[in-house]
């Protein structure tokens, strides 16, 4: 039995995200045993990045202008060069991160990832 059992947690992330600060935090999470849906900008597909050079891409299983803190226990925000740059102007995406903090829901954020709950 993991110790995140019947979680849910959302990971945000978009083009520029540090792919390695994504994928180790997603694989522990789900190791754990939570259900994890990945955020970003829009569905679809994303660039992540290791360092300066592009890496994988990713797809996220849904747009932040569609997701809500109330379906989920818990936010993960890794980071990036370019990540939370893209995430921090974007209405939806602060909206989102906000209301896990307003809820008092955890919320790990890794490396420059506390950028993404601050506008500017």
């Amino acid at each position: 039995m993991g110790k995140l059992d019947g979680k849910r947690i959302a990971f945000l992330a978009t083009d520029g995200v540090e792919q390695i600060e994504l994928t180790e935090p997603l694989k522990a999470v789900e190791n754990e045993g939570a259900e994890v849906d990945l955020i970003s900008l829009q569905a679809g597909e994303f660039q992540g990045f290791e360092h300066l050079d592009k890496g994988d891409t990713f797809t996220a299983d849904k747009a932040v202008a569609d997701a809500k803190a109330d379906d989920y226990d818990g936010l993960v925000l890794p980071g990036g060069v370019a990540n939370p740059d893209f995430l921090r102007v974007d209405e939806d995406a602060v909206r989102f991160v906000r209301s896990f903090i307003e809820a008092k829901k955890p919320v790990g954020a890794i490396c420059h990832g506390p950028l993404d709950a601050r506008r500017g």
